[in-house]
């Protein structure tokens, strides 16, 4: 097994990305602890996957602060928390425009500060291909994916030998679009898979496989890596 003895952090570990990326890491060996808010859905995840869970908001110093001290030294962190509040431009608040940054990139960022990684481990940061593929209503998550990405290029060389790598994934079908109305987000999911050259959209597990190659491969490090199906190139 390839994570064997080894011991991973997925922060926004409780359902989609995270909880993909925590039942791989188990199966693959690794001892795992789940981060997420507060709840039942915390509980639950933790429980199926049978992991220690840790409660942990990634928009509070104070709260990020106890995850690391609670974690100790580890070998590999991946931080899949978001807190997106996204729309059209004219339209989305400064609050809401404020809180997608402070969810999603100082959310990383404080992860990055305070976690203690074993040298020779490995962070690893969700951003997103709106960074470089821009959608009307994504201006605000696309500039959150924008600035992840170079700071997981800086932190490379500043945390070294700790390596730091970014995945960029294109359209997932994980529960963060659970809130959509349940007909037009089958509408959104097989409208993107017809334009894509893999003719289907992504799942939570291919993107856990590319955070599993960052923790695994040990020559990786200052990488931004994009799971899009050809995104980016249609």
């Amino acid at each position: 097994m390839l994570l064997n003895n080894r011991t991973v952090v997925v922060v926004g570990g409780s359902s989609g990305i995270g909880y993909a990326t925590a039942e791989l890491a188990k199966a693959e060996g690794a001892t795992v602890i789940v981060a997420s808010r507060p709840g039942e859905r915390l509980r639950s995840a933790a429980e199926r996957l049978g992991v220690r869970a840790i409660e942990a908001d990634v928009t509070s110093d104070a709260s990020v602060e106890n995850l690391c001290r609670e974690c100790g030294t580890v070998d590999h962190v991946a931080v899949t928390a978001a807190q997106l509040r996204s729309g059209p431009f004219k339209q989305l608040s400064i609050e809401d425009a404020k809180a997608t940054m402070e969810s999603k990139f100082w959310g990383a960022w404080r992860v990055a500060k305070h976690a203690s990684i074993a040298p020779g481990g490995s962070l690893t940061i969700v951003s997103g291909f709106v960074s470089v593929r821009p959608r009307p209503g994504a201006a605000i998550v696309g500039a959150a994916n924008g600035a992840l990405e170079p700071l997981a290029r800086g932190l490379a060389l500043e945390l070294a030998p700790v390596r730091v790598n970014a995945v960029s994934p294109g359209i997932i079908d994980t529960p963060i679009r659970a809130a959509m109305p349940e007909d037009a987000r089958k509408a959104m999911l097989a409208q993107t898979a017809a334009g894509l050259p893999v003719k289907r959209v992504g799942l939570g597990e291919d993107i856990a496989r590319q955070i599993l190659a960052f923790m695994t491969i040990g020559f990786m490090t200052g990488s931004v890596v994009y799971v899009d199906g050809g995104g980016l190139i249609v």
